[in-house]
């Protein structure tokens, strides 16, 4: 029991260092906002404003179209993750399920693609999207962000779904149901926890995503997302960094709300594979 105790006490300390080395970013980010300009300057910094400034958050809304970035980015987030979601979730389902020359290789193509930086697809995507007459338009950006989530999530569902026994389908075709029915009535069901996270996983890639809504949306704020948004608010000579911090955590809050509601999918769906 003794030997016991300095392990857990090293356990502990490991996880509270963790933690606060992973909260103190979104701490400071808050203090830069609340704080004042002569107190953002200060040496030795201020740990907390003296007099914190609550108000800033709602300047920000009135002087800024932020909520409209927001609307935007959830439209692009949302359109991209229900795309790629149909589409991985019949990739991936056949891609572990069916045995085929060239399978294999497929997988591995589609792992490939996954690797391939953002940047090495926006010329091709902007003269599709030119041509197409897209360029300006919030769909590009859902297109767009379909390319880099695709690859990501089949291979994701894939090894999910290889998880499932078989024995799951063969029942439901015993009963009657066509392979696809079979899929549609027992297999996505009891994934839920599986495609519950990927989706969060997409939804966070499209929402982090700047390049693509750089080289695609027009100079108009209206049909701008919260990323390109945010990033005009810095000055070419000052910055007010209070007010970008304080925009920065509006944009934030959305993806952190998503993650305190869906925590217990997400760890469904990483631990799923373990428990069957």
């Amino acid at each position: 029991m003794k030997r016991k105790l300095p392990a857990a006490a090293l356990l502990y300390v490991t996880v509270i260092v963790t933690c606060a080395l992973l909260v103190f970013p979104i701490y400071w980010l808050i203090v830069t906002a609340l704080a004042t300009p002569a107190e953002l300057r200060a040496l030795p910094p201020t740990f907390w404003p003296t007099a914190p400034r609550w108000g800033v958050f709602e300047e920000i809304i009135e002087q800024r179209p932020i909520l409209l970035w927001l609307g935007n980015s959830v439209l692009a987030a949302a359109g991209a993750v229900t795309l790629s979601m149909l589409v991985s979730v019949l990739a991936g389902y056949s891609l572990s399920r069916f045995k085929v020359r060239g399978g294999q290789s497929l997988g591995l193509f589609i792992l490939t693609a996954k690797m391939l930086p953002a940047t090495l697809l926006v010329i091709p995507l902007f003269g599709i999207f030119r041509m197409t007459g897209m360029i300006g338009s919030l769909w590009s950006i859902i297109l767009a962000h379909a390319t880099l989530i695709v690859p990501f999530t089949t291979w994701m569902l894939k090894g999910y779904f290889d998880t499932i026994p078989r024995e799951l389908e063969q029942a439901a075709m015993v009963d009657g149901c066509s392979p696809l029915g079979a899929m549609v009535r027992v297999i996505l069901p009891v994934s839920a926890p599986g495609l519950a996270a990927t989706a969060l996983y997409g939804f966070v890639l499209s929402w982090s995503d700047y390049a693509y809504a750089r080289t695609f949306l027009t100079n108009a704020q209206t049909n701008w997302t919260a990323n390109l948004g945010l990033t005009t608010m810095k000055g070419e000579y000052v910055s007010n960094w209070a007010d970008i911090s304080a925009a920065a955590l509006i944009v934030a809050l959305p993806v952190l709300l998503i993650y305190l509601f869906l925590e217990r999918y997400l760890v469904g769906g990483l631990t799923a594979g373990a428990e069957k």
